[in-house]
């Protein structure tokens, strides 16, 4: 019998996940395979490599918004587990799974995990941790860890637009010095981005020429702009148009990135608190597989 791990937040998106289960353990039984619940916690979850040595799973299932799929990931390179990763998007925000597409039809989705069907997908790096789908700094990418868990489980995405609107007011720009397979760009930017997915804060298509199994990972920063350009951004990213190609915006895309700024800043790594700039970020191509 095919075993696989089930790695899920029980808080996470609005706290309903637990109450799926037994549906989860029943869809995999009705295929003949055995789902092993590990139930995560504040704090840290490195006991996740040990259980899964024990267990000797086929795979890994995150079931979790970013923040649970990003700590999956780091735990199966840091213990070097070799297993492709499932993910259940079942938080506030599901970017890399919305991206691959993988959640739109969960029955055909564990069909996929049954039967092994992966894809091999990059990741990015940043000293000593890995992001799956974003590395970014700036306004705006603070919300995140700003936002009290009991708001999002209420409001969802909202309660991050309601905080946004609140940061208005306090918009300001950085510096950016940015060396990009050693070509430097400089940049005074209100946030930047590095995407190995083309969605990102819930915009399912931010960049054209976006993909997780290139070798490469694409810089985008927003420009100090005025308040009208700056909303003609938005305006089409809400709309889901593509905006890498916009004046306001500066697209790059490289194996290696090094970002500097003069001041103190902090980055966020799939919507995790990362470490304060400078930044380098280098590309490690193929480096999991995933159900899809």
């Amino acid at each position: 019998m095919r075993k696989f791990v089930l790695f899920y937040n029980p808080v996470s998106g609005s706290a309903a996940f637990k109450g799926k289960l037994d549906t989860m353990v029943e869809a995999f039984q009705r295929r003949g395979a055995l789902l092993i619940p590990y139930r995560t916690k504040a704090g840290g979850n490195e006991g996740l490599i040990d259980f899964v040595r024990e267990v000797l799973p086929q795979g890994i299932i995150a079931a979790g918004g970013d923040g649970t799929v990003h700590e999956a990931a780091n735990l199966i390179m840091k213990g070097r587990l070799n297993l492709p990763l499932g993910i259940i998007g079942s938080g506030t925000s599901n970017d890399f799974a919305t991206y691959l597409g993988i959640n739109e039809d969960l029955e055909s989705y564990f069909d996929a995990i049954v039967e092994g069907r992966t894809r091999r997908c990059d990741l990015g790096l940043v000293g000593q941790e890995y992001f799956i789908n974003v590395a970014s700094a700036g306004m705006m990418t603070s919300i995140a860890h700003e936002v009290a868990p009991r708001l999002k489980n209420a409001l969802g995405k909202n309660a991050y637009y309601l905080k946004g609107l609140g940061e208005l007011a306090k918009f300001r720009s950085w510096k950016l010095k940015v060396t990009a397979d050693g070509t430097e760009h400089e940049v005074e930017a209100f946030l930047f981005v590095i995407i190995n997915s083309s969605t990102v804060g819930s915009m399912r298509k931010v960049a054209d020429g976006v993909e997780v199994d290139d070798g490469l990972l694409d810089f985008m920063a927003v420009r100090k702009v005025s308040l009208p350009q700056l909303m003609a951004v938005a305006k089409d990213l809400i709309a889901g148009n593509p905006v890498s190609e916009k004046d306001a915006v500066l697209h790059l895309q490289a194996k290696r990135f090094i970002i500097n700024v003069d001041e103190r800043l902090e980055s966020d790594l799939d919507g995790e608190a990362g470490p304060m700039l400078p930044l380098t970020v280098e590309t490690v191509p193929g480096a999991i597989e995933v159900f899809c």
